[in-house]
């Protein structure tokens, strides 16, 4: 009795944690961007009032820091979409591909950005089970189509990439392509499947069926 009560607790507090933690965070980050974005307020206040703007010497203007630096990111991504603007921008990376020590922090730092900038969940298809890494040990994964190119002809067969995440990260996880035999459909949404795999199996659906376990169909998208 008093294990499941301690086992009870534990859940509750992990589960707990994980809702506060990704909150706690969030607000963190968002309060180091603004501080840290509008400590540049004086800076801009000082350029105005040398452009003749009627600001009394010393004041600042709140969170003019940010607004300026929304301002030149806006006008940079502006920039580069056009041809240009594009072509300055790759002459500029091709600039810093041959600066070695600096290439590979622009490199680092440019992944980093691409993955959480493209990360669609809306790729995702179906929530199955597969036996993954080895024989009778199942994981979730989430189909994200069927296997093209080459591929597909060195496997002849109809095959299925499927995406199985880590936990707690699931943005990075492995690529599987599987025969539509080997896996098993189960009931969980898109949604549901991610927060089982994030809280560690803590988060888990009400109810969890088997819907095909055979010859798992993919409709295309529209």
């Amino acid at each position: 009795m008093l294990k499941k009560f301690q086992r009870r607790i534990r859940n509750v507090f992990i589960t707990g944690l994980l809702i506060t933690l990704p909150i706690a965070l969030t607000w963190f980050i968002l309060q180091f961007l603004l501080k840290n974005f509008d400590a540049l307020s004086p800076v801009f206040t000082r350029v105005l009032i040398q452009l003749g703007a009627p600001i009394p010497e010393g004041y600042r203007i709140p969170f003019l820091g940010l607004m300026v630096t929304l301002l030149i990111v806006l006008t940079v991504g502006w920039f580069t979409t056009n041809f240009f603007g594009k072509k300055l921008f790759q002459l500029g990376e091709f600039l810093i591909e041959k600066i070695p020590f600096v290439r590979r922090i622009y490199k680092g730092s440019k992944q980093v950005v691409s993955s959480i900038a493209e990360a669609d969940t809306s790729a995702f298809r179906k929530v199955v089970l597969l036996e993954f890494p080895r024989r009778g040990l199942l994981a979730i994964g989430f189909v994200t189509g069927e296997s093209r190119g080459e591929v597909q002809e060195l496997t002849q067969e109809n095959m299925l990439n499927v995406f199985v995440p880590t936990m707690p990260n699931p943005t990075s996880g492995f690529l599987i392509f599987s025969p539509p035999e080997e896996l098993t459909e189960v009931s969980m949404t898109i949604e549901e499947g991610i927060k089982y795999v994030v809280s560690g199996g803590i988060v888990t659906p009400h109810e969890l069926k088997i819907i095909e376990a055979k010859g798992l169909k993919i409709e295309q998208p529209s």
